[in-house]
């Protein structure tokens, strides 16, 4: 069964399940990737090919993929493999 293409909707939903069970790797995100390195609190806002953009103690800054995303799962995988590469994995 292919994966679902990188839609808003599936953004949505990627955003939804990141924000709710995975807060703090959205927090490492931000800090590691996004250069925010004392960010108190972040929120995926959304997932684009190109990038996934967040919310930084209230300002959007872009975290830029290694590579386009082509659908859900190469999301999926790219967000675990960008959480794996960080010298110090969140809890």
């Amino acid at each position: 069964m292919p994966a679902d293409p990188l839609t808003p909707a599936v953004s949505a939903r990627i955003c939804a399940h990141m924000n709710n069970d995975h807060a703090e790797a959205v927090l490492a995100y931000a800090r590691h990737y996004g250069g925010v390195a004392d960010a108190q609190a972040a929120h995926m806002l959304q997932v684009l090919p190109e990038a996934m953009e967040l919310d930084v103690d209230g300002a959007t800054i872009s975290v830029p993929f290694d590579h386009p995303l082509t659908d859900s799962e190469d999301a999926h995988r790219t967000l675990v493999a960008m959480l794996r590469a960080m010298p110090s994995q969140p809890g």
